[in-house]
């Protein structure tokens, strides 16, 4: 049994360690083996309060201050804070394996070198950030004079980050925030909390400035006291949709800005004349739901299959899904980890049965794994009949379960695709390109693959802003526009001449 040694487990604050002292401590628990993989002391709102005093301080204190910095000086810190975590990649396996639980190259992918990238990203573009834009005058209108359109950091950026991608999503946040010029108080998920205290022990050793990123731990309350917190500017979350709507809320108090990546129930989309041999298909329709064991808000879970095709589809989705191996993800052979807990396995396996009890089809799984004792592992499960009024169709599941639901036309594909609350992601297979961007375009979503689309399963990068329409979220995360979610925007006027 392998324990954690990357942190002392406790809030890292203003640059420093906090000592635990006297409070309560959390056992770290791997969903693969159910063997302890370290303890974590719990933040309490003191801590809070203090972490959010910090990031005010490194904030606004005096000359040299993290938002006065010029571009380059913060595009060179950020890089520094980048290899320190490349250094640390050893230890983000570790953490992948052992405390997420993610399994398989996709998983390495999209938990680690997609991490890389995104803060890579950040660090160099922290750098051609424009702050200041001249506007000309105004053509034909006297005395209007000349504005000056300035771009400034927020404040204090307070971010609740997931179980499910946490290196990843915590560097979503702290590449833009901290490029931008803001500070941060990170709250990762009670369950991961490993993820992002090793974060903070990169910034520290690279020389960030002590309250520029502070990382504390705990539960509902510590969220709710940043979220109310007077002095935090923005709150960032990544999670579900009832938290979300508690993030909203509880910030309304002082009516500061949100940021929502939340849920999803993605729609994918595979019409007749699409090549079935393409191995990019397969690859694309399973990872769609069993990548990370279906724990990803983004995710293709919704197949909508055109009936002349349907049933062949499901019969090579059926055998395929045998050659993939459940198990600990620390073992090279697994291709799907476990879950996070036991209460997101019953969650899940409930799931199951009420697509059984509304009529669904059990084309694969549905169980436990019988080869597997100990950890929350469910088999991937493949529904068929599925009409998109069931719960299993409906709802996010965020477990290994995948849909199939018949369509003649492409004007039933994108009414079923849209008959949803959630808006986030989606995907067309064609053989005619230009039919499936018109259905793309046609989604009601704000990040659609075309025939495949980014095929490392990485997911969005770089310049590519992503978010979600209706409630899947609000505002977006990438590039121009999810910089812009961290700043304020001055406009000043001044004559002409």
């Amino acid at each position: 049994m392998s324990t954690i040694s990357l942190s002392p487990g406790t809030a890292h604050v203003n640059g420093k360690w906090d000592d635990g002292g006297d409070r309560n401590v959390t056992t770290i628990i791997n969903p693969a083996t159910e063997n302890p993989v370290g303890e974590v002391y719990e933040s309490t709102v003191d801590d809070v309060n203090r972490a959010v005093a910090a990031a005010s301080a490194a904030f606004d204190d005096g000359r040299g201050a993290w938002p006065r910095m010029s571009p380059k000086e913060r595009s060179a810190a950020l890089q520094r804070f980048t290899d320190a975590i490349v250094a640390r990649r050893d230890d983000l396996q570790f953490i992948m394996e052992n405390e997420i639980g993610c399994a398989g190259m996709a998983g390495k992918i999209s938990q680690i070198d997609e991490a890389i990238r995104v803060i890579s990203y950040w660090a160099e573009h922290a750098a051609d950030l424009t702050f200041d834009e001249a506007l000309p005058p105004a053509a034909g209108l006297t005395g209007m004079g000349q504005a000056l359109i300035r771009r400034e950091p927020a404040g204090v950026v307070g971010a609740i980050t997931p179980f499910n991608y946490p290196i990843l999503l915590n560097l979503w946040k702290i590449g833009p925030a901290l490029a931008t010029g803001n500070t941060m108080v990170l709250k990762p998920s009670p369950y991961t909390p490993f993820s992002a205290l090793i974060l903070a022990d990169a910034a520290a050793g690279a020389g960030l400035p002590d309250g520029v990123l502070n990382v504390i731990t705990g539960g509902i309350d510590e969220a709710r006291a940043l979220t109310e917190h007077p002095d935090v500017a923005v709150m960032s979350f990544t999670g579900s949709n009832t938290v979300g709507r508690q993030v909203m809320s509880q910030a309304a108090g002082t009516l500061k800005r949100v940021v929502l990546e939340l849920g999803g129930k993605s729609p994918h989309i595979v019409f007749a004349d699409t090549d079935l041999d393409n191995p990019n298909l397969m690859a694309s329709l399973i990872m769609g739901f069993t990548m990370h064991a279906g724990q990803g808000c983004v995710l293709h879970t919704r197949m909508l299959v055109e009936r002349p095709i349907y049933d062949e589809l499901a019969e090579r989705l059926t055998g395929a899904l045998g050659y993939l191996t459940v198990g600990d993800p620390a073992d090279p052979s697994s291709d799907m980890g476990p879950l996070i807990n036991a209460a997101a396995r019953d969650r899940v396996l409930g799931y199951i049965q009420s697509g059984l009890d509304e009529g669904a089809t059990l084309a694969a799984g549905g169980n436990r794994p019988a080869h597997l004792e100990r950890g929350f592992f469910v088999e991937p499960t493949l529904f068929t009949n599925v009409t998109n009024q069931m719960r299993i169709a409906r709802e996010e599941i965020f477990g290994p379960v995948g849909v199939m639901i018949p369509f003649d036309g492409q004007d039933e594909a994108i009414a079923i695709a849209n008959d949803t609350p959630y808006g986030l992601g989606g995907g067309v297979w064609s053989g005619d390109s230009a039919k499936a961007f018109e259905v793309g375009g046609a989604l009601r979503a704000g990040y659609v693959f075309i025939n495949g689309g980014d095929r490392t399963f990485g997911g969005p990068i770089g310049p590519a802003p992503f978010g979600g329409y209706k409630q899947s979220g609000v505002g977006r995360e990438h590039g121009a526009a999810g910089a812009d979610e961290y700043m304020e925007i001055k406009t000043m006027h001044y004559p002409v001449g």
